[in-house]
């Protein structure tokens, strides 16, 4: 049986005084948000911070919210199944909702928030095993080695990104808010990400995301989300691709958003590709051709490692695959895609 280490666990009332307990922590504190991901660590004694800062009972970090101008911002607390089931945000921004219903089963769902999936460790099948069985390998770079067991004399962590609503984010062009030691700021969350599978963001883990914003879109949008995985609820993505499509009134596309995950460190925006959709009209010869040489592209560009579970050929072979369905399910205003 798998125990949690001992740790204390503290209750902010607000953003401020979460600041403040983990400042106190001197490094040995963790924000603690749904735990679905952090809880499994602890035991695989991947982290032993001493001190949890459960961020459940702060207001100010749960709830969605739309502005006048029809953008839209998603406290980091909220859950992903108030995401994924929310209507107005299922008309406005379908791939992110797609990508927030796809993750893990319902009960993690319901406990697991849209931030804590923004922030989702890295993961590799050398890393994420329990101490025992990574001692009995030597450990790896990611943990208390120095060896990469995916890529023979790595000299970088190659653990994959495995977030779902990440690659939808991206596509959306959506903005982090975040609360520091010094204020508050925002950035774009194509910002965050470094190609470094120990730590790939370039926030330190004592900075809180507070809030995602997402800016209005368009009067004609489409989105979906594909994720390949082996069981149709619970697993991390073998391979996930978002599709964002903003068109003009004859369905003309004008703007085109496509970001992979599950392949390394940090998602993968396909803007090659994305540039090959801009001019075609959705549902004509322009757009199935497209469509095409997209997915060939696709499987040029995505290039899975053997640093998650399954087979990284078969992974492979299903990008092109996936990215047809995925593009067509979002030009058809349908999805999401996980085919078994």
């Amino acid at each position: 049986m798998l125990r949690l280490p001992k740790f204390s666990v503290l209750h902010p009332s607000s953003v401020a005084e979460a600041m403040q307990q983990m400042e106190d922590s001197q490094g040995q504190g963790r924000f603690l948000a749904g735990g679905t991901d952090l809880h499994p660590n602890m035991k695989h004694r991947l982290l032993e911070p001493k001190q949890l800062i459960a961020l459940a009972g702060i207001e100010e970090l749960h709830g969605i919210s739309f502005a006048d101008d029809g953008s839209c911002r998603i406290g980091a607390m909220t859950s992903l199944h108030e995401v994924a089931t929310h209507p107005r945000l299922q008309s406005s921004y379908p791939a992110l909702c797609q990508a927030a219903g796809l993750v893990s089963g319902p009960q993690l769902r319901h406990m697991g928030t849209l931030g804590g999936n923004v922030m989702l460790d890295t993961r590799c099948q050398w890393y994420n095993q329990s101490y025992f069985w990574r001692q009995a390998l030597g450990f790896c770079m990611k943990k208390d080695g120095s060896k990469c067991h995916v890529v023979e004399g790595g000299s970088k962590c190659v653990a994959a990104a495995s977030n779902d609503t990440a690659p939808a984010l991206m596509t959306l062009q959506a903005e982090l808010e975040w609360a520091q030691a010094n204020g508050q700021s925002r950035m774009p969350i194509a910002n965050l990400w470094q190609a470094d599978g120990i730590w790939n963001k370039k926030v330190a883990p004592k900075e809180l995301l507070v809030a995602i914003h997402l800016p209005a879109p368009s009067a004609h949008h489409f989105g979906a989300y594909g994720k390949l995985r082996d069981r149709g609820s619970i697993d991390f993505p073998l391979f996930g691709l978002a599709v964002t499509l903003d068109c003009n009134t004859d369905k003309t596309i004008l703007s085109a958003g496509l970001c992979a995950v599950a392949l390394q460190a940090r998602p993968w925006p396909l803007k090659k590709a994305e540039a090959l959709l801009v001019g075609t009209r959705l549902g004509d010869e322009s757009f199935l051709a497209a469509v095409e040489q997209v997915a060939a592209l696709a499987s040029k560009q995505c290039r899975p490692m053997p640093n998650i579970p399954g087979d990284h050929e078969y992974r492979q072979a299903m990008v092109p695959v996936y990215t047809r369905h995925t593009l067509f399910a979002a030009a058809e205003n349908r999805g999401p895609v996980h085919l078994l």
